[in-house]
């Protein structure tokens, strides 16, 4: 396989500490695998290479045609008593009148909706003579429907594991693992051949007999470590290594595992791929996988891989704010570049209790599936049971689609017209575990959390960008770029955004940004010291009780960072700083350091220095015109927990220092609205989602709530002539007004979700 080589893995990193040089990724994944083993860059041979799999090696075909065609997507997931139970008339109508034209029908794998030959393939119980995936495929084609089947491989039968006790999971201890809710039934491995033999033959079976346009599998990827056989032993020749123990990051068996077993499962998609391909040249093969930071799988990998990708974030758990699934949407573009992305949505509750077969509120399901069509989303609707319990999510639905079937032109976006990108980094996700005092995720997402909040509430359109795409090319539509808390940078990627910023771009940068190298490897200053201007002087301060910042009104007068802070003294700091020493002259310090002080008795509560000359912002323009902003402590993360206002007020002054022009569109009106800017073949659209709730930061929404007029002003891209205005939602023609380059139009109100359509 001719794997990628990103180009953050180009260069070996520098040794800024005088030591031996530590390996680039390609060296260590060198010197780990065994001598013969035929290496590339984040790539092991597992063991002599059959046809099937030295095919699948090769880079995927192109995506086939139909995958940018669908608008609006179904997925009906049976249940295994739902043959002979359920009415496929009342489903092929009600895909009809929601004008549904995709779907994703249950297949095989845990569960057979067909008469399979396959051994060890279960059918339904209550399947008899029956071929319910035929009769669905059939009823689903007579509708024009793109069919994509939908098979689940992640547990068998006691008939399969008596046979074959290696397709099982074993866990750390040894023994084989029996599913936690379904008892009867054995967790596969999803490294070995439970996955790579057995599923690629349930794969070919339902391509050649019902030629799906294409085959989606949901937990494919593995549940957990596993310590079979095959996993112990593919992964000590790959990597000589035992299988790891431990979940540190900094442990070489931990980043060796991390690594192989991604390659393990591109593998074992290209080996899937190709197969259904050989039967089909027109299908494909689509893994439910990918997302943020967090994902365990190389996005980077998986937008080059993957003609179409769904989104499996369902619905609100927790304190999920709805502007989540929108943020899903982005990060799928982020390297899915102009792919259509999907965004799965559940009509029930998901919680951790699994109520699979509950029903969501009318509004909570609009809010959720609005944000993600706002952000670019194709919503993909999944019923679990074909058996209704609770019919009551069915109208909403309906609704939803029936909006976006009539708007579908102005739905099929071209390109997003923001020119200000949050960055994310799943490398830092993977091998930075030990700063700040929280764990990986505290210290990675809870900093994206924030200025995601921060980014809605200034109604500043953006985009999010993957640290593995940060070349010119990817980087030309934006003049900033927010990284929060990208600890881990490679020296290359630390290149790229001194380039970015010697070509004009913006940047703004908080707490331990670059001070770890791409392995999670602390370095001893910032690889990015020459743009924030200071040097990391080797401590930090965390956790602070009680600690504050200065506002320098008179050495800094009106300095654009304290916007909206004028009539403030001091405010609140973070948690954590790092003590860093500037290298140069600043012209301002515009916040400076008011130390910890007791917080109990109440007595001792006062401030024993209450003026330093500690800056706690550095901002610098460069000689070509770029600006950057570095924060030495964790604002974003800060913002996140306490949602103080004037963390808010500084956050989005940065951005707005840094970005240094005119904003393309600005909303003016009470509330909290997600804006969106879009261009479509012949038109442009801002859309606006209503987040104004009560139960925006811990749902269900009970009911929508309206707000009042909005003024939109959006700048029209040059060369291109108004024709007409229109609201969508409202169905009308607004008041709009141009001057020179700029439209304004009045928004009466917003309900949940206005867009604002301009031909063009």
């Amino acid at each position: 396989m001719n794997s990628p080589t990103p180009e953050s893995e180009s260069l070996p990193p520098t040794n800024v500490s005088g030591e031996a040089p530590r390996p680039s990724r390609r060296d260590f994944l060198k010197a780990s695998a065994i001598a013969g083993a035929a290496v590339t860059l984040g790539e092991f041979s597992l063991r002599p290479l059959g046809a099937a799999e030295t095919a699948a090696r090769a880079a995927l075909p192109a995506g086939p045609a139909w995958a940018d065609k669908p608008m609006r997507w179904a997925q009906l997931t049976l249940v295994e008593n739902d043959p002979g139970n359920f009415d496929l008339a009342f489903w092929l109508d009600y895909f009809k009148r929601t004008h549904s034209d995709a779907v994703c029908l249950s297949g095989g794998g845990c569960v057979a909706y067909y008469p399979t030959q396959i051994p060890f393939h279960h059918r339904s119980a209550w399947l008899g003579d029956r071929d319910v995936l035929g009769d669905l495929v059939k009823g689903c084609r007579e509708l024009g429907m793109v069919v994509v089947a939908r098979t689940d491989p992640h547990a068998t039968y006691d008939d399969a594991q008596a046979a074959h006790p290696d397709w099982i999971a074993v866990d750390a201890s040894g023994r084989p693992r029996r599913h936690a809710a379904s008892p009867e039934m054995w967790i596969t491995c999803g490294l070995g051949p439970y996955n790579f033999e057995f599923m690629t033959e349930v794969k070919k079976e339902i391509t050649a007999r019902y030629r799906p346009d294409g085959i989606f599998i949901n937990r494919w990827d593995g549940s957990g470590m596993c310590y079979c056989q095959h996993c112990r032993e593919n992964f000590k020749a790959a990597s000589g290594h035992e299988l790891p123990r431990t979940n540190n990051p900094q442990d070489p068996a931990r980043r060796a595992y991390v690594l192989w077993r991604q390659q393990r499962l591109f593998d074992l998609w290209r080996l899937w791929d190709a197969e259904v391909r050989k039967i089909d040249p027109e299908s494909c093969v689509i893994p439910n996988t990918g997302g943020g930071a967090t994902s365990t799988l190389d996005m980077k990998q998986i937008g080059e891989l993957a003609p179409t990708l769904m989104a499996d974030r369902q619905a609100r758990h927790g304190v999920t704010p709805p502007w989540a699934n929108g943020k899903g949407a982005k990060e799928y573009r982020a390297t899915m570049g102009s792919k259509p992305v999907v965004g799965i949505f559940s009509v029930g509750v998901e919680e951790a209790y699994r109520w699979k077969d509950s029903v969501q509120n009318p509004a909570e399901i609009r809010l959720w599936v609005l944000d993600g069509i706002a952000n670019g989303m194709r919503p993909w609707f999944t019923k679990f049971g074909a058996v209704l319990n609770d019919a009551r999510w069915l109208k909403p639905v309906e609704e939803i689609y029936t909006w976006c079937y009539g708007a579908e032109r102005y739905l099929r976006n071209e390109r997003p017209l923001a020119r200000v990108a949050l960055v994310y980094s799943q490398q830092t996700a993977w091998f930075y575990g030990t700063g700040g005092g929280g764990g990986a995720r505290d210290m990675v997402e809870d900093p994206a959390l924030g200025w995601y909040q921060a980014l809605v509430e200034a109604r500043v359109p953006f985009e999010m960008v993957h640290d593995g795409l940060l070349d010119a090319g990817h980087l030309a539509a934006y003049k900033t770029l927010i990284l929060p808390n990208i600890a881990a940078l490679s020296d290359a990627q630390c290149e790229q955004l001194r380039q970015f910023v010697a070509r004009g771009g913006g940047l703004v940068a908080t707490y331990e940004t670059s001070l770890y190298d791409e392995w999670g490897v602390k370095r001893k200053d910032f690889g990015l010291a020459d743009l924030f201007g200071v040097n990391f002087k080797g401590k930090g301060e965390g956790p602070m009780h009680n600690a504050y910042l200065r506002l320098e009104h008179e050495a800094a007068p009106e300095h654009p960072l304290l916007t909206g802070l004028e009539d403030a003294p001091r405010i609140i700091h973070g948690v954590w700083r790092l003590d860093v020493a500037a290298k140069e002259k600043f012209a301002t310090t515009p916040l400076t350091l008011i130390p910890s002080y007791p917080d109990l008795p109440m007595e001792k509560v006062y401030a024993r220095q209450p003026k330093t000359d500690i800056s706690q912002a550095f901002l610098r323009e460069t000689i070509g015109g770029g600006r950057v902003a570095y924060f030495p402590w964790d604002i974003d993360r800060s913002y996140w927990e306490v949602l103080a206002t004037d963390h808010y007020k500084l956050l989005r002054n940065a951005v707005a220092w840094t970005t240094n022009e005119a904003a393309p569109v600005t909303v003016s009106g009470p509330g909290l609205l997600d804006v969106t800017l879009w261009q479509q073949k012949n038109s442009l659209t801002v859309h606006l989602v209503n987040l104004s709730n009560p139960m925006m930061m811990k749902g269900p929404v009970r009911e929508l709530l309206p707000v009042g007029e909005q003024v939109v002003r959006v700048r029209v891209p040059d060369g291109l002539k108004v024709r007409a205005v229109h609201l969508l939602v409202a169905n009308r023609t607004p008041v709009s007004r141009q001057a020179s380059e700029w439209l304004e139009v009045t928004v009466p109100s917003v309900l949940d979700h206005e867009v604002v359509a301009v031909d063009v």
